[in-house]
């Protein structure tokens, strides 16, 4: 099931720089492997979500590049410079 843009739209995460240090603080408890399955399993969705919400905002940041022609003009970057992921590619 694709996650559409308003799904992205979490209040519990503030910006993007704050959704990485979210994301590596989860990674690190996790290799710790102190944790109960539940928690494990708890921290585990929020990181994907979490990956999931960072990935959109890369997404739209490489959408908004724009490259300069030779003449001047300014035009969209080439899909080349998207992420290809196939399970992605319907939120575009």
């Amino acid at each position: 099931m694709k996650q559409t843009r308003r799904e992205f739209m979490d209040p519990t995460i503030k910006d993007f720089e704050a959704a990485v240090a979210e994301l590596e603080s989860i990674v690190k408890k996790l290799e710790e492997g102190d944790l109960p399955l539940e928690e494990s399993l708890k921290l585990y969705e929020r990181g994907v979500h979490l990956s999931r919400f960072c990935h959109a905002r890369l997404e739209d940041a490489e959408r908004r590049i724009e490259i300069l022609n030779e003449r001047g003009e300014l035009k969209p970057a080439p899909n080349g410079l998207v992420d290809d992921d196939p399970e992605l590619r319907g939120r575009r």
